[in-house]
This record gives structure tokens, C-alpha cells and sequence, in this order.
């Protein structure tokens, strides 16, 4: 007789909690988990919003904390969204979802944001972030064929990639070491010293905080995203390996 395979008690906890009922989604979220905790990076995970599940419902849930709570970190979506097994759209213009996790409270400078795109759209739009003009901001954001992310007290590009899908990481290790990568590619770094602390408004996905507002929408589809600690060169490569394995499970990897 075979021997069931066992599931780990966090990723049960997101398949109950998110009534994920589908045996492939419930392997895919399973070896995401495990895969995270094998590379040691889930310990670095705030949130973690696999977009599993198809419906705005299943959608909302932070992996790492699947309870329906603002203290959780669940995604609260306003304005225009498209829900579907390939992941979440915004709509460009009015979609956006609200992480409630407010960075100066939750993490450290050293930090990082992700998400992985399944549209080629070239434009001024944030995936995901806070601006604050008189401080600084935490964005990942497009500019025609430019990238920027981190702590940035300003615009700076990394890159000048002319296809916008894939898995976007960037992170800040340090007040002058800050680095964007692609498919666990580094495409960037900027060493230039920034400011030293985290603004005081919640993260936003499919656009960026300008508080009380939100600005430069996007109409890139969402197949994950992740809000965190900082992550070295051999933790982005291995990041993007467990979340390119979750995604291709799920056929829906670019």
C-alpha cells in the first residue's frame, strides 16, 4: 500500500483556510511551503499572497498567516479585479489591494518585495509599494523599460528589460546595498547611501500608497507576490526556483 504523502501543518493551515479543494493547487501550495522552509527562507516571509484558488476569496489569504484578519496581513481588494487560475489582474485604473501591513512596524530596513507578472505591458505603473514624497519610498515600478525598488530617497533605474513578465524581486540588504533581480537574475544594484527608515503607510499591490490614494495602477496579472526580510544573491536564485516550480505546477508559468 502506498504511504499518503504528508502535508505540512502551515501549508494545511492556507488550504483550509483559503477551501482550496483542487489536488494540484493543494501540491503546488504544499511543495511551496516546504521548498521555502528547505531553502531557508521562510523565516524571512511577512506575507506571502500565492493567488491560488481562482476567486477573489481564495485570493486574499497571506500564506505565512491565513487568518481573515487586517493583523494577518489578507488582502482587502478595491476597484477593478479580475480573478482566475492564472492569478489576480488589476485593472489599471482603479484596481488595487491593500496588504494592511504597514512597514515601519513590520520590517527592517533590510527588506525585500516580489512579484511575478504575467503581462508584458510597458508604462508608468507600480506593481506593488508606498511613495512618500518627503521621505522615501519601497516600490517596484515600471517606467517604460525601467525598474526601481527599494528604499529609495530617489528614482533610480536598474534596469532596461523590454519585456515586463517574469518574477521581479528587489531587495535592500543594507542602507547602501540595494539590488533588483529577474527570473533570480540580478539585473541592478544601487550602492548610493538612501534614508533611514521605512515610511508609515500600508503596502499596496497593484499600485503604490500616495496616502491617502492610490496612484500609478497596474494592469500586470499577479501569480504571486511577497513582502519580507532581505534576501542575498543564493536566496533570490532559490526563491525564484520554489516559486517557478509552484507556478508551473499550476501551468500558469511564464
Amino acid at each position: 500500500m502506498s504511504k499518503t504523502p504528508s502535508v505540512d501543518a502551515d501549508a494545511q493551515s492556507f488550504i483550509t483556510a483559503a477551501n482550496i479543494t483542487d489536488t494540484t493547487q493543494k501540491i503546488a501550495i504544499n511543495n511551496l511551503v516546504t521548498d521555502l522552509k528547505t531553502y531557508g527562507i521562510w523565516t524571512k516571509m511577512k506575507a506571502v499572497y500565492p493567488f491560488v484558488g481562482g476567486t477573489a476569496t481564495t485570493h486574499k489569504f497571506n500564506l505565512k498567516d491565513p487568518r481573515d484578519l487586517d493583523a494577518a496581513y489578507r488582502l482587502v481588494f478595491n476597484g477593478g479585479w479580475t480573478h482566475s487560475s492564472t492569478g489576480a489582474l488589476p485593472n489599471g485604473t482603479t484596481g488595487y489591494a491593500d496588504t494592511k501591513l504597514n512597514p515601519s512596524v513590520v520590517i527592517p530596513l533590510i527588506n525585500h518585495l516580489s512579484y511575478y507578472s504575467r503581462t508584458n505591458v510597458s508604462g508608468l505603473q507600480v506593481e506593488m509599494g508606498i511613495y512618500d514624497s518627503t521621505t522615501l519610498k519601497i516600490q517596484h515600478l515600471r517606467v517604460a523599460n525601467a525598474y526601481q525598488s527599494g528604499n529609495l530617497a530617489g528614482g533610480t533605474n536598474f534596469t532596461s528589460t523590454t519585456d515586463s513578465r517574469g518574477f521581479w524581486l528587489g531587495t535592500r540588504r543594507s542602507n547602501s546595498d540595494k539590488e533588483v533581480y529577474k527570473n533570480g537574475t540580478s539585473e541592478g544594484t544601487y550602492t548610493t547611501l538612501d534614508l533611514t527608515e521605512n515610511p508609515n503607510k500600508l503596502i499596496y499591490i497593484g499600485a503604490r500608497n500616495e496616502n491617502p490614494s492610490a496612484a500609478n495602477f497596474s494592469s500586470k496579472e499577479c501569480a504571486f507576490a511577497s513582502i519580507g526580510d532581505g534576501l542575498t544573491d543564493t536566496e533570490a536564485a532559490n526563491f525564484y526556483t520554489a516559486v517557478q516550480k509552484f507556478n508551473t505546477t499550476l501551468s500558469r508559468n511564464i
